[in-house]
């Protein structure tokens, strides 16, 4: 089989699209994995397409230190915080998840860094069956859920291949009252089961894929007063520039494919967004 060509494209960034009539949120950006002399013009795009404001997240130690910055040269920015479920195992092993986690926790002193996350579990990138790393991320899940709660902030949660254990592990600990499913990849039924317990459900471009029917079910489930929006830059770039290089300026194509999928005018479910993402972060 002949090896796969990348796009001649890949690096080129899409065009800036139409607008959206109404400005919403992105919920979850890595401004961080950008080249940072590039910030300034990246949410300038985005503002002109109707994306004003953006949720930051750094999730390792070095990335929540230039969140915490960042969010002080950069007022349309709300920061998040947290120890990603991939770092936690490496921190665990060198005997560095407390100090690390204490860390976290001051970043969250400051005014404008306001959600914890994105924590939680992945067994994509750690196999399963590697008992101490499982038990790494499932502790360093629960130190965060309980940070959130003791903070009285929203969570972002990372759920990659772990849908039933992040559930349990929700449920054994008490949930925070703002809780995140960031990128959401799982089906229908759990998008109820989520909105049944009053968390909020993001999406991403991957909405937008030709194989993602299952999402687009998941978001016909979900109420869209528990909707959000997000890029997840600058990866899952939507239809049609999967894969070039995401951000936020791109928001509007997945918030036209919620429309579509929905069968609401754009401008009722840009309404719908804000006031999900102002239930879940204030305002800023």
């Amino acid at each position: 089989m002949a090896e796969r060509q990348p796009r001649p494209d890949a690096h080129v960034r899409p065009p800036v699209p139409q607008p959206l009539p109404v400005p919403v949120v992105d919920n979850h950006t890595h401004l961080d994995h950008e080249d940072h002399a590039d910030v300034d013009t990246l949410l300038a795009m985005a503002a002109a397409a109707g994306v004003p404001r953006s949720i930051q997240i750094g999730c390792d130690l070095s990335a929540a230190r230039w969140t915490a910055e960042a969010v002080d040269r950069h007022p349309e920015l709300l920061g998040g915080v947290a120890i990603h479920p991939n770092e936690a195992p490496r921190l665990a092993a060198a005997g560095a998840l407390d100090d690390a986690l204490a860390q976290v926790e001051q970043l969250l002193a400051h005014p404008r860094v306001g959600v914890v996350g994105e924590t939680g579990l992945d067994f994509f990138r750690t196999d399963a069956g590697d008992a101490k790393a499982v038990a790494a991320q499932e502790e360093s899940f629960r130190a965060h859920i309980e940070l959130a709660k003791r903070l009285g902030l929203p969570l972002q949660i990372h759920d990659r291949d772990a849908h039933a254990d992040v559930i349990r592990v929700l449920e054994d600990v008490g949930a925070p009252d703002r809780t995140v499913f960031h990128c959401f990849s799982g089906d229908a039924e759990m998008a109820r089961y989520c909105a049944d317990r009053g968390w909020h459900v993001s999406f991403a471009g991957t909405l937008t894929f030709k194989n993602a029917a299952g999402l687009r079910e998941a978001l016909l489930a979900t109420p869209p007063e528990r909707t959000l929006v997000e890029t997840d830059a600058p990866y899952l770039t939507p239809v049609p520039y999967r894969g070039r290089p995401n951000a936020g300026y791109l928001v509007p194509l997945t918030v036209q494919a919620m429309a579509e999928v929905r069968g609401m005018p754009v401008e009722d479910v840009c309404l719908a967004l804000n006031a999900a993402t102002e239930a879940v972060y204030g305002t800023w």
